[in-house]
């Protein structure tokens, strides 16, 4: 027993070990989802925190030593944010024709997951740099972390709140649009992406195209909204 203690002290401290075990993680999520007929609740990422959480406990692996290896996985982060402006520039035309509602449901999609989540955090008890971190929470992770080291939030705090939200995002949200009567995936998909970036896009995609595409438009100009209206908005209600 205390041989395998010593092999797995020496492997985890390997890079190539977490980034593997993430990538393998995903994969049987990504499995599961398929084989529980692409079901919203299956969500395959979320069986990937899951199963990394567990290993983490029982390993006794430190989030410092995972990160070192997955942190590829986050740099990537970066590139595919970027990359979904080409959904913004292929459905331009589509976005000119819905501009002024989409301003509309972008600015109070924007200011209403600020503030409820402050809103619920202080009631909860929550203060400093842990209420901080729930500001930005709804933007997507590379976006969140600058906006959270800049009010003074904890960008890791942070980053767990982002995928919490996005897992949520994703799985509740097809239900909720259905049961509500949100017929259009125009609507539909800008909805996802501003509420739950970059996980929720990847449901919309798994939904609909068009829903896909406007949930990535959303998911920009979300972040980018909560990088500029972030720091007024702490001055002015913080």
């Amino acid at each position: 027993m205390t041989d395998i203690l010593d092999i797995w002290s020496y492997l985890a401290e390997g890079q190539l070990l977490w980034l593997t075990l993430t990538l393998m993680a995903y994969l049987v999520g990504d499995g599961c989802f398929r084989l529980a007929g692409r079901k919203p609740f299956v969500n395959p990422v979320l069986i990937a925190m899951i199963l990394l959480t567990v290993l983490l406990k029982v390993t006794g692996t430190s989030y410092a030593i995972y990160f070192e290896g997955a942190q590829f996985v986050h740099f990537m982060l970066g590139p595919a944010t970027v990359a979904l402006a080409v959904p913004l520039w292929s459905n331009w035309q589509k976005v000119k024709n819905a501009a002024v509602p989409m301003i509309a449901a972008l600015l109070v999609g924007a200011f209403v997951a600020m503030g409820s989540a402050v809103a619920i955090g202080a009631a909860c008890g929550l203060r400093g740099d842990v209420l901080l971190s729930l500001v930005p929470k709804s933007a997507t992770s590379p976006v969140a972390i600058g906006v959270a080291e800049a009010i003074g939030g904890l960008p890791t705090l942070t980053v767990a709140l982002v995928l919490i939200t996005g897992v949520i995002g994703a799985v509740v949200t097809t239900p909720l649009l259905n049961t509500i009567g949100v017929r259009d995936y125009r609507a539909r998909g800008f909805a996802t992406g501003v509420a739950a970036h970059g996980i929720g896009t990847a449901r919309a995609f798994q939904v609909h195209g068009t829903a896909g595409a406007f949930a990535g438009i959303g998911m920009v100009l979300n972040a980018i909204l909560t990088a500029l209206l972030a720091p007024l908005f702490v001055q002015l209600f913080m």
